[in-house]
């Protein structure tokens, strides 16, 4: 169970560390080419994304790794779920149908829950 794990929140960890660090640090014009969407939201709403997704990520990897309150990362799982999931409603409701990643990353985030229990 415990490999199953780092397999699926390992390359999910990194990804939401990697995509929330941007959300947290770069302006408007510089996340533009890659998220079309984010001149839809106000940039303080944009930040709190990226620190929510960094915060996702640690929740993911710093509880079993040190063995201190690992159910939270049970609760990360989830969260990056909900996230996704709002994601999805801000792609479509902005006219945007690809979403095929947010899919992927609900998938992913799903997928870690159960092993998460297992910890």
């Amino acid at each position: 169970m415990n490999t199953a794990y780092w397999i699926l929140a390992g390359p999910l960890a990194l990804f939401y560390l990697y995509a929330g660090t941007l959300k947290a640090i770069r302006t408007r014009d510089q996340l533009r080419p890659m998220m079309a969407w984010v001149d839809r939201i106000p940039l303080p709403a944009l930040r709190v994304l990226g620190t929510a997704e960094v915060l996702g990520a640690a929740g993911l990897l710093l509880p079993p790794l040190t063995g201190i309150a690992v159910p939270l990362a049970l609760v990360a799982a989830v969260g990056l779920v909900l996230l996704q999931a709002g994601a999805i409603a801000v792609h479509l409701t902005g006219g945007d149908r690809r979403i095929a990643l947010n899919i992927g990353l609900i998938a992913t985030a799903a997928a870690t829950i159960w092993p998460a229990t297992g910890l």
